[in-house]
């Protein structure tokens, strides 16, 4: 259906199309309203995640296919990869705040505490005893620093929100990750040296980068959560 060279494009393009038309919607709070802090948002964790990405690349633990992308490099990382820490931010903090449209409330309440517990507790326990697994280590230790940061010092009302959003998220993040990873085509777009990371694949996505999502996420919807009162336009 589409030109090789232009998949991972497409792929960004997909992902944030249908979130950014419907950010629009005649609502009594239309998403679009809160742009301030949804660039803050997005902005921000797109710089750290870029140089961990351009880092592990330079390391050979992850590599991107010129089959399918563009050709345009920087930072040894394709534009359509700089492009994916806008469009799957975005397409995620609209998801969010559709769940906090519907639910109104917080579902899980004080039930957030368990799940951010036993994620702590598991994250830390396979990351430090695969600490020569570089993907492996970083991304796990990484999401269970975060997690108890937010969950125990800033002790936000948003987190239980967060982790039944996320579940919905995992619907989408298959379908579009897995692509990524080969699903479905040819050769995998991005390629993952499995020295580094677990070797533990749901389908043909690492199960690292399900962690390395969420570690993402949640620093987008933490910080939207901060700057959202602040930028609302009247």
């Amino acid at each position: 259906m589409f030109e090789d060279q232009y998949l991972y494009l497409w792929i960004d393009f997909f992902t944030i199309i249908f979130p950014l038309i419907f950010s629009f919607l005649p609502l009594k709070s239309p998403f679009y309203k809160n742009w301030k802090a949804i660039l803050i948002s997005i902005f921000l964790p797109a710089t750290l995640f870029l140089v961990w990405d351009s880092t592990f690349t330079h390391w050979g633990i992850w590599g991107f296919n010129h089959r399918y992308v563009l050709g345009i490099f920087y930072l040894k990382l394709p534009v359509e990869e700089f492009l994916w820490f806008i469009c799957i931010p975005y397409a995620c903090i609209f998801s969010y705040e559709a769940v906090n449209y519907y639910a109104k409330k917080d579902i899980i309440g004080g039930k957030s505490q368990i799940i951010s517990s036993v994620l702590v507790c598991v994250l830390l326990a396979f990351g430090l005893l695969n600490y020569q697994k570089l993907y492996t280590v970083i991304t796990f230790v990484s999401l269970a620093v975060f997690i108890t940061w937010i969950q125990w010092f800033l002790k936000p009302k948003f987190i239980g929100n967060f982790y039944i959003s996320f579940l919905f998220l995992l619907i989408p993040f298959f379908i579009v990750n897995g692509i990524l990873t080969g699903t479905g085509i040819e050769e995998p777009v991005v390629w993952y040296n499995n020295n580094e990371n677990l070797s533990i694949r749901m389908g043909t996505i690492p199960i690292e980068d399900t962690f390395y999502g969420m570690l993402l996420i949640l620093m987008n919807i933490a910080l939207y959560e901060k700057f959202k009162s602040r930028s609302t336009i009247a």
